[in-house]
């Protein structure tokens, strides 16, 4: 993808980035997009079914979380495959593999340092990769440079990090760690040779998109593989409840920011983000003119605007992040 003819000003006025939008700068040429449904949710269009069995995800806590955050208390765990012991995640990827399937994401809650336990599972990470020839992406955490070697050398094949870039908005969130921890984090990953994909949250704050803008300004003291882009999403039951989600447009402004700071790293929009059908496809249009390189479950809508526009599109039932290899440029 050519880079546009604009840089990124960091301290640019926020609502100028959604002038871009429309105008093609974007945008790649030829327009490809590959669209990811993984077979943890069930997802049916005129135009694509998903293979079943193909993705699991592993929480290797359960639905325990002892860093507890505000957005989540360990409810997303919920629905994930608890696999608590190195006995149990392997019978569970053995059982994956039985069933024709191709990769596995392993999370779990943090511990209250924003860790994830993952040492006792290591040497069984590396069985299944041995093994099983499974494709595994671990979603880490904190980490530090010893741990990040570790899942290197375990044959791991992409970290997946949550970044925050405000002191405010990690306080908000009952997090313990501070920015200067997820650049610690982002640098041992780097150093370690680990492909890594971080992930952006957009809407903590409603106010401003500073905790989006210093979080994107963090990540660009690295090369990651790709960036996955998702949005809050309100939780029943958890502190921040209440609170109302993020609108297309702010979604597409950390979009557009991502896409003008990172010209040519892969870009996906996440599976997390509000559903609405109406919110749903205009968000995911304004991705498309964004010039994101990968959308997760994309409404039939999205999919026939992308027809009508003559993008190039490519399926899969596999996790959006994996984008980091079917490289669009």
């Amino acid at each position: 993808m050519p880079e546009p003819n604009c840089k990124f000003d960091w301290e640019n006025n926020p609502n100028k980035l959604l002038d871009y939008l429309e105008s093609g700068v974007l945008v790649s040429n030829p327009k490809k997009i590959h669209f990811y449904v993984p077979s943890f949710t069930h997802f049916k269009t005129k135009y694509y079914t998903t293979l079943q069995n193909r993705f699991q995800t592993f929480s290797i806590t359960g639905n325990r979380c002892a860093q507890n955050c505000a957005h989540c208390e360990g409810k997303i765990l919920g629905t994930m495959q608890p696999t608590t012991t190195p006995k149990k995640l392997f019978e569970g990827a053995l059982k994956l593999k039985q069933d024709g399937g191709t990769g596995c994401l392993i999370s779990g809650g943090c511990l209250q340092d924003g860790t994830l336990p993952i040492k006792q599972f290591i040497p069984t990470i590396y069985k299944i990769k041995n093994e099983l020839d499974l494709t595994v992406f671990v979603h880490t955490g904190i980490i530090d440079l010893e741990t990040a070697k570790k899942l290197k050398k375990a044959k791991v094949d992409l970290a997946l990090i949550d970044v925050f870039g405000s002191e405010e908005i990690l306080k908000k969130l009952d997090i313990k760690s501070g920015t200067k921890e997820y650049i610690k984090s982002l640098k041992a990953l780097q150093k370690s040779g680990l492909d890594f994909v971080p992930h952006v949250i957009v809407g903590l704050n409603k106010e401003k998109i500073t905790n989006e803008l210093n979080a994107l300004k963090i990540i660009s003291l690295t090369k990651p593989s790709a960036i996955v882009i998702i949005a809050f999403v309100p939780i029943q039951g958890t502190k921040m409840a209440h609170m109302q989600q993020p609108s297309p447009e702010e979604i597409a402004k950390i979009l557009v920011a991502t896409r003008l700071a990172f010209p040519k790293t892969s870009i996906a929009l996440g599976c997390m983000r509000p559903k609405s059908k109406d919110q749903k496809t205009t968000t995911e249009t304004y991705a498309l003119q964004a010039g994101v390189t990968a959308i997760a479950f994309p409404s039939e809508e999205t999919i026939k605007y992308a027809k009508t526009n003559s993008f190039k599109i490519i399926f899969s039932s596999d996790c959006c992040a994996q984008i980091y290899l079917d490289r669009v440029y």
